[in-house]
């Protein structure tokens, strides 16, 4: 899915206050991370992930192992913390049009 820079915009600005609900420790990616972010996007479609490893290379590639396994895209990034989109089955949320 591609978005555009005002559609990226919008959901920066809906993701701001969110909370993260997904959060990758020391155990890495395990297919219950992989569970629970699948459940979690269909309903949100939009959310945040703290991504909490030492290495900033191994923590860029978990993120990009997500993204692709997921479907997502990456929305935002600041530090371990990362916004991340996927539209749902049901769409909870109305992106402004691409032009």
């Amino acid at each position: 899915m591609k978005l555009n820079r005002s559609q990226c915009k919008y959901l920066r600005t809906k993701g701001h206050d969110l909370k993260p609900i997904i959060f990758v420790g020391g155990s890495g990616l395990t297919d219950n991370v992989f569970s629970e972010l699948d459940i979690a996007l269909e309903y949100h479609e939009l959310l945040k992930i703290r991504v909490r490893v030492g290495d900033r290379d191994i923590r860029d590639a978990l993120l990009e192992k997500i993204l692709q396994r997921s479907s997502s895209v990456l929305i935002h990034r600041t530090g371990n913390v990362a916004l991340i989109y996927r539209k749902a089955a049901d769409p909870k949320l109305t992106l402004p049009k691409t032009s």
